[in-house]
């Protein structure tokens, strides 16, 4: 019987080099543990207590992660019935269902929004609505295509752009 996911290591904190599952599907791409770690080194300071959104979240690898750091409560958003079903399972076999809520559209005000839209579908629509979901100073962390580019998003200051291969990562603060 063919496996219906791959694995992916958690990288920090608390659940550091566990695994968890990510869904076999062309519709979600796991972020590397490069780039991970990379947003994570950069805002590692800014995620204990905070509420914070993983949206497009795929295996939830993301979220996990900022769980995994100390964030008070994670909402997964995902629309992909393969994908909430990983999700679920992950934060199930972590004991981490207590401190997340999967939900469908953005439910209240975030310190971080990590936005991963698929790559053939970058949905820059939709990750400028999660714009009005995220406090005053609070970061936007997304991962996009290099083609096409985001467009210019109001109320937001560009902390960082960098490039990872098919990969290119922008950490906003909301001023």
């Amino acid at each position: 019987m063919a496996r219906s996911s791959s694995q992916i290591r958690i990288i920090s904190g608390e659940y550091g080099g566990r695994l968890i599952d990510a869904p076999k599907t062309n519709a979600t791409h796991p972020m590397g543990e490069r780039e991970r770690s990379a947003i994570f080194n950069r805002l590692r300071d800014e995620v204990p207590g905070r509420r914070i959104l993983d949206a497009f979240a795929g295996s939830g690898a993301i979220g996990i992660e900022a769980l995994s750091l100390g964030a008070s409560h994670v909402d997964f958003m995902e629309k992909h019935p393969k994908a909430i079903r990983t999700i679920q399972k992950n934060l199930v076999n972590l004991q981490l269902a207590d401190r997340s809520t999967l939900v469908r559209v953005p439910d209240g005000d975030y310190g971080i929004i990590f936005a991963d839209p698929p790559y053939d579908n970058p949905q820059y629509e939709i990750v400028a609505s999660l714009i009005q979901h995220l406090v005053p100073g609070g970061y936007l962390v997304l991962s996009h295509p290099e083609a096409p580019a985001p467009p210019q998003f109001a109320y937001l200051e560009l902390l960082s752009d960098k490039k990872y291969a098919a990969a290119c990562i922008k950490i906003y603060r909301k001023i």
